[in-house]
């Protein structure tokens, strides 16, 4: 076969990584890809927004199968312009890309579907906004609709944050068109967890659960960020929890997109909040999360690719291989100042050393090459990920490979992992259902 992967973060890293070890794959391209990803594949200058050209590159290399990264692309249509172009796509359409790209549409379907998520309105008036603030009471959330990196939801502890926050969304146009529309809503307590599944267009099948560290610093403290760790198995979330959630929530949220005429093929992630209740939905993405893409990919055992083909062609799932009872860390490596202005070009020492550690992979996120060092090029910038058989083991081999790694301004959480320690993933914590 031959592949094509879209992207050029941690999460395309990766897949770029594990796709390499299908022994049905005997070319693998990444666009535009970077050093990490160039170690696994063959990496071309073509950018993700580049929808003509990457079609095209697709179709002259006889490209089996296109596996697209991030949600930036599939929410402008590029999976579309794939299958109009005859290359067998990973991700979903647009129109069920939606169910990431607008706040507004997912909180609507689930609404109408009476799929359980916070109490919520949306609007476009930043006065209205206001007035239901006062309504709902704080703490509450607001979010901007559309795509924002993973930074448009902004908790706020009074209503003067939340009045920040409209500003922030509605009136300085923090986030651009993005923020045009803002959803207000009740502040969920609870564990937060984020759960992924595969979707053929008619039927679901779940992977795994991660947890997420969102915030700059440790204790969950500062501004969210991308990401700046994740952990998998998470010991909360046991075999009766994940049924709950796929036929609760997953399944009935397929249903309702093919309903749309957008039936849903690719990965689903599920930001869930465990509350009192019961699970309730947080967000819907379409696709992989980064950095729990890193910790899934390092643990799934088998070939993703049988797996990734059955979701992209609407066909029955290939035999499932259960779940090894090990346990997977990443540390994202963050620039200085990050989320908020950083200095780039900054080189890296140390990467080799971390690589050399028993069960340590590091991804590359944001980093590039320059006369043949490799410097810094993003905000989060390495994903140090470590696997063992405990939760503890993986913690501590992840923290051992951060500290080989250097740069200038280089930041990392110390907690990752640490402020909910999962049970032993012995003990069959983790669900072991039907999955690849």
């Amino acid at each position: 076969m031959r592949v094509l992967i879209v992207g050029g973060g941690g999460r395309e890293h990766t897949l770029a990584w594990k796709i390499r070890q299908s022994p049905l794959v005997d070319v693998l391209f990444a666009a535009p890809g970077n050093p990490g990803i160039a170690r696994e594949a063959t990496c071309v200058p073509i950018g993700v927004d580049a929808h003509s050209d990457l079609v095209t590159f697709a179709r002259r290399e006889r490209v089996d199968l296109a596996v697209v990264g991030p949600e930036a692309p599939l929410v402008a249509g590029l999976a579309d312009r794939f299958a109009e172009g005859g290359v067998t796509v990973f991700g979903p359409s647009a129109r069920a890309a939606a169910i990431e790209g607008s706040k507004v549409f997912a909180k609507d379907l689930m609404r109408r579907h009476s799929i359980p998520t916070a109490q919520f309105s949306t609007f476009d008036d930043p006065d209205r906004a206001r007035r239901y603030c006062r309504e709902l009471g704080a703490p509450l959330v607001v979010k901007a609709d559309g795509l924002a990196a993973g930074k448009g939801a902004i908790v706020c502890r009074s209503l003067e944050e939340a009045d920040a926050a409209i500003a922030e969304c509605m009136e300085r146009k923090a986030f651009g068109a993005s923020g045009a529309r803002v959803v207000v809503e009740e502040f969920m307590r609870g564990e937060e967890v984020s759960f992924f599944a595969l979707a053929n267009g008619h039927d679901a099948i779940a992977l795994a659960a991660a947890q997420d560290h969102k915030t700059i610093f440790d204790g969950d403290r500062g501004p969210n960020t991308g990401g700046m760790g994740a952990f998998s198995p998470v010991g909360v979330f046991h075999e009766a929890l994940e049924k709950r959630v796929m036929e609760a929530i997953v399944r009935p949220t397929l249903t309702a997109l093919a309903d749309q005429g957008a039936p849903y093929r690719g990965v689903l992630y599920v930001g869930l909040m465990l509350t009192s209740q019961g699970p309730k939905v947080v967000e819907f993405n379409c696709r992989f999360g980064d950095p729990e893409c890193q910790v899934l990919l390092t643990r799934a055992p088998g070939d993703l690719i049988p797996w990734l083909l059955a979701a992209a062609r609407g066909a029955a799932w290939p035999p499932a291989t259960a779940w090894p009872h090990n346990a997977s860390v990443c540390v994202s490596v963050a620039s200085g100042g990050y989320p908020g202005a950083y200095v780039t070009g900054l080189p890296i020492r140390g990467v080799d050393a971390a690589e050399a550690r028993a069960g340590v992979h590091v991804f590359h996120s944001g980093t590039a090459e320059r006369e043949g060092q490799l410097v810094t090029a993003g905000g989060r910038v390495l994903g140090v990920t470590a696997v063992a058989e405990s939760l503890e083991k993986a913690i501590a081999a992840a923290y051992a490979a951060v500290g080989d790694i250097s740069f200038d301004g280089m930041h990392s959480r110390t907690d990752i992992g640490r402020r909910r320690m999962a049970p032993s993933v012995g003990r069959g914590t983790a669900p072991e259902g039907r999955r690849p």
